[in-house]
């Protein structure tokens, strides 16, 4: 009897029935990677149709050379509705793409600047995914026709003295951290539509919220006594080493 890929005749063996290879079809492959990925797979016709009438999204990635910038780099830039036109990297300033991240060195994609240098004037949104505490200030400098998404911790409490409590200094964009959407779109979808600046909400958050919040509105759990046990791993740190962060200190255990 003929099953699976082989063809294939079964045999009884430590009373298991293998199956003998005879004849091997050829095989189809479906990459989906970082770099061979099929926008008519991955993104609707209306996404595609978009991207071939020219009317796409041109997005600037401050911090693009970081664990979260390269991540998002690899999904604009495999997306049909957007074109990445900026890409900033302080440390990096100067260098191709490709050359930090060799997995996307198929894209095509601008040269690293300092984000000093950037030129925003034919850019429509930005991703901001600079280091925690350091965005305040640059998103504040940006022109206010941009749509921004910030992924650090910077504009995820409304209430500037509970940022001070957790982070240790005062906030240096209150202005803005009060118009700023929390940006969980499963809660907030039409005021992330409309908003400029989007908080982009942080891992932990997102596992919390999103099974507890249906719970919480339907009543079928109490609001006492709710344990949350949640780990991250180690590249959850950034791309900075710390002593914490060595193998050898994280090898086996768990902080």
């Amino acid at each position: 009897m003929q099953n699976g890929i082989f063809g294939s005749n079964s045999k009884p063996f430590a009373g298991f029935m293998l199956k003998t290879a005879q004849q091997v079809r050829p095989l189809s492959l479906h990459v989906r990677g970082s770099v061979a990925s099929s926008t008519r797979k991955l993104f609707s016709p209306k996404a595609a149709a978009a991207a071939k009438s020219g009317d796409r999204v041109r997005i600037a990635v401050l911090g693009a050379s970081g664990y979260t910038g390269a991540e998002i780099v690899r999904i604009l830039a495999n997306h049909p509705q957007f074109q990445i036109k900026v890409m900033t990297a302080d440390r990096k300033a100067g260098e191709q793409f490709g050359s930090v991240f060799p997995h996307l060195i198929s894209q095509d994609l601008p040269r690293l600047i300092a984000v000093n240098d950037a030129d925003f004037s034919g850019v429509d949104a930005v991703f901001c995914c600079l280091p925690h505490g350091t965005t305040q200030e640059i998103i504040k400098g940006l022109p206010r026709h941009l749509k921004i998404v910030d992924l650090s911790a910077d504009f995820r409490l409304r209430d500037i003295n509970e940022y001070a409590e957790w982070y240790g200094h005062s906030h240096r964009a209150p202005e803005l951290q009060e118009e700023a959407v929390y940006g969980l779109t499963e809660l907030h979808r039409d005021d992330i539509r409309n908003a400029q600046l989007v908080a982009n909400p942080g891992c932990y958050p997102t596992s919390i919220q999103l099974p507890l919040v249906p719970l919480v509105k339907a009543k079928l759990i109490k609001l006492t006594n709710i344990i949350i046990d949640a780990k991250s791993g180690v590249s959850g740190a950034g791309m900075y080493l710390f002593e914490i962060t060595h193998s050898f200190s994280m090898s086996s255990c768990q902080r």
